[in-house]
């Protein structure tokens, strides 16, 4: 049994991935289709990096294209990453096609922790990804990735190669100063620094930046918001009134300052019991919900408080790395693949045309 290829774009159409939240067709997600005596072969180029859904989501097509059209169908899925709007209109970064900055209103919420597990997540997922360690006052990413003893290099004493930390390319002031040395700088001195960091290092062929963000809302982050070509931001916040209270602000902030925010991920939302396996909310539950509910954006995932997660990172291991198939790991690649996917796919929404009238 011969089917058109018209048929079967129309059946991809249908098809509305949750990732995607549309038709395959109207998102620009079908490559090629192909018709014949020996079936149809249809190739999926998604616009983010999806390897932990891949076989699942070529299944779930095929499948599709049997049930409506009755003919066998090969599936394959790969992506191409391109760049996303940014806010203020600024030009991408050379070597960086997307930014992510990861936030929170204050400090102590698992931040960094989120940040390095997300940057590795990505990579898990199929993308080339790099971490700038944006914390000029505690940087902790070089410990967490294991590279605090490494120093970069400037072949040509002016730009700095990124350290290379389990795939990831790594730039933060925590390789140029001594580790116990405190950084008694004030507000203008760091953002200048950061913006040296950033634009004083080569990086290469970069899907995404991930950017672990000084905690609060103060001149820093409102700089670095305004300066830096930012695609979207992550707010990371535990259950906890307190926390909560600080995370609107940090979300209204980035809204305020035109950068759509992908999403909010609750860290701490629940403690397992080692010996029964209960789930104890010990900083209360359903903030995060609710301040996802409230702002109209994405819960991402909500991250337990585990005894695992914090060793691996003090090991410069993380978690999605020390055990990749653990249901922790999981939880981050399935947050990397939304914000990714919120990214790529909801960019028309973020950055809407504004029109100025006499009216």
């Amino acid at each position: 049994m011969t089917v058109s290829t018209d048929a079967i774009r129309q059946t991809l159409d249908q098809h509305v991935d949750p990732l995607i939240g549309r038709g395959l067709v109207e998102a620009g997600a079908v490559h090629a289709v192909e018709t014949g005596d020996a079936g149809v072969r249809v190739q999926l180029r998604l616009a983010f990096p999806a390897a932990g859904i891949r076989e699942a989501l070529a299944a779930s097509v095929a499948e599709e294209i049997r049930r409506v059209n009755g003919v066998e169908a090969t599936v394959e899925v790969d992506w191409a990453i391109g760049s996303s709007a940014t806010a203020n209109n600024l030009s991408p970064l050379p070597g960086i096609r997307n930014i992510i900055a990861v936030a929170s209103g204050k400090g102590g919420v698992g931040k960094s922790t989120v940040a390095a597990n997300l940057a590795l997540a990505l990579q898990a997922e199929g993308a080339s990804v790099g971490m700038l360690d944006a914390d000029i006052y505690g940087p902790s990413q070089p410990r967490m990735l294991g590279v605090q003893s490494v120093k970069p290099e400037a072949p040509d004493g002016k730009t700095m190669t990124p350290v290379q930390a389990h795939g990831l390319q790594v730039m933060s002031i925590g390789f140029l100063v001594d580790e116990e040395s405190p950084t008694i700088w004030r507000g203008p001195m760091v953002t200048q620094a950061l913006q040296q960091l950033i634009g004083g290092t080569g990086w290469h062929d970069l899907d995404y930046l991930v950017i672990d963000l000084p905690p609060g809302t103060g001149d820093v982050q409102l700089s670095l918001s305004q300066r830096i070509p930012v695609s979207g931001a992550v707010i990371v916040t535990t259950p906890q009134d307190i926390a909560l209270l600080d995370a609107r602000k940090g979300l209204r902030m980035f809204q305020r300052v035109g950068v759509p925010v992908l999403g909010v991920v609750e860290n701490m939302s629940f403690h397992v019991c080692s010996q029964c396996g209960h789930h104890d909310p010990v900083f209360g539950s359903g903030g995060g919900q609710a301040l996802a509910d409230q702002h109209e954006i994405e819960l991402l995932g909500q991250l337990p408080l585990d005894l695992r997660i914090r060793e691996q990172a003090d090991g410069g291991t993380p978690t999605v790395l020390a055990d990749p198939d653990s249901d922790n790991a999981q939880r981050y690649r399935a947050i990397a693949r939304i914000a990714a996917a919120r990214l790529a796919y909801a960019a028309e929404e973020a950055f809407p045309d504004i029109s100025v009238s006499d009216d």
